[in-house]
């Protein structure tokens, strides 16, 4: 198998967590995915992330894990992240390293402020840690669009909020098939991901964070924002780089994005 890419599943209080393992290092690598988790989670997916992340499958033992497969109304980012605390004690992962996309890094602030021994340095990419009028505005159209059951018009809004215009030249010429992809049989677990992202507010406690922090955000996010990636790093003091003409989706785009996250790691 790839990189020795495995599909697992762990039991967590009355549910599961699905997650997927690869590489052979002697170092740990865990990595929270963003609200799309909610439509699909990484079941199935090893051989996939496997290849996308394999740059550190040599150095780590990379662990990519979902949220819960049933999540409980009201449910928060604060939840989730001791959840993902459960999980990593339950296989033995402390002192990793943490990498948290759009909602994975909200769930790993909390991660990081409330459970300090399960990361040793932390990078927060594309996210936020309050509230603001553009996150606001697209989730809830998000919201709206999953209430409907529109699945084409949340994967074509999502696409246009996130990449740049240069990529979303091509990728519109698949719009007409965006109804099929990642379909959920319903939209009630994205709804509660999606809702925990509106209620997250972390800001406050980032002084919590001791762990070394890289802040990776685009200036043309309509999502989130570039300047809550900046609010972030100015709070912690840290490292920050910022893409000038990425969105969202700096982390698919940005060709340098997996180099920069392991030079990090391996400072």
């Amino acid at each position: 198998m790839f990189y020795n890419a495995k599909n697992l599943t762990l039991k967590i209080g009355d549910t599961e967590m699905d997650y997927v393992s690869f590489g052979k290092g002697s170092r740990n690598l865990v990595m929270i995915p963003g609200g799309g988790d909610g439509l699909t989670t990484v079941k199935g997916l090893a051989v996939p992330m496997a290849f996308s992340y394999r740059m550190f499958a040599d150095d780590y033992k990379v662990y990519v894990f979902s949220r819960k497969n049933r999540l409980k109304e009201g449910y928060s980012t604060r939840d989730m992240a001791d959840d993902q605390a459960e999980a990593m004690r339950r296989l033995g992962i402390s002192n990793a390293m943490v990498l948290g996309v759009s909602q994975g890094g909200m769930i790993s602030q909390y991660l990081a402020i409330d459970h300090p021994e399960l990361v040793e340095k932390l990078v927060l990419a594309v996210t936020l840690s309050k509230q603001n009028d553009t996150v606001k505005q697209a989730l809830g159209k998000w919201i709206e669009l999953a209430e409907q059951g529109d699945h084409k018009q949340l994967m074509i809004n999502t696409a246009e909020n996130s990449y740049s215009e240069k990529y979303l030249k091509k990728y519109r010429l698949i719009y007409p098939i965006l109804g099929l992809v990642s379909k959920p049989k319903n939209y009630e677990r994205f709804l509660i991901q999606i809702r925990s992202c509106l209620g997250h507010d972390a800001y406050d406690e980032l002084e919590k964070i001791k762990c070394p922090v890289l802040v990776i955000g685009g200036r043309q996010d309509k999502i989130v924002t570039g300047k809550a990636s900046e609010e972030i790093a100015g709070k912690l003091g840290c490292e920050i780089h910022m893409y000038d003409d990425l969105g969202h989706a700096a982390y698919e785009e940005a060709k340098d994005f997996n180099e920069r996250i392991l030079t990090f790691f391996k400072e």
